[in-house]
């Protein structure tokens, strides 16, 4: 009976000098390659300081401010803008509420 598949060196399996050097990529090559790459881009960038004191915004076009947050707080939501100090002074004057977890007008010396 004829053979109808060529025959194959058998290799063991971890030989490091052919999974090294094996033509063909294997799955996920591209995505190792944009990650990569996105790595490279990265790191040429800084990120922003974190601010100082944000807001937090309502929901909508021209909704009221709705809380205050110290610059790193893990409670502030998504809607946020970076104030300064004076301004953060005044919105809590003014009576904006104040974050219960990061406490900005303990802070800013601000007393209800």
């Amino acid at each position: 009976m004829r053979e109808r598949f060529a025959a194959r060196p058998v290799t063991p399996p971890h030989s490091g000098d052919l999974a090294r050097h094996d033509p063909r990529p294997g799955p996920g090559t591209d995505r190792r390659r944009r990650t990569t790459r996105s790595r490279e881009t990265l790191r040429g960038r800084a990120r922003p300081p974190t601010p100082d004191w944000t807001v937090e915004l309502g929901i909508g076009v021209g909704a009221p401010p709705s809380e205050i947050h110290a610059g790193g707080c893990y409670a502030a939501g998504k809607r946020q803008r970076t104030i300064d100090r004076g301004q953060a002074r005044q919105l809590l004057a003014d009576g904006v509420r104040a974050c219960t977890h990061c406490r900005p007008d303990s802070e800013l010396g601000v007393l209800e």
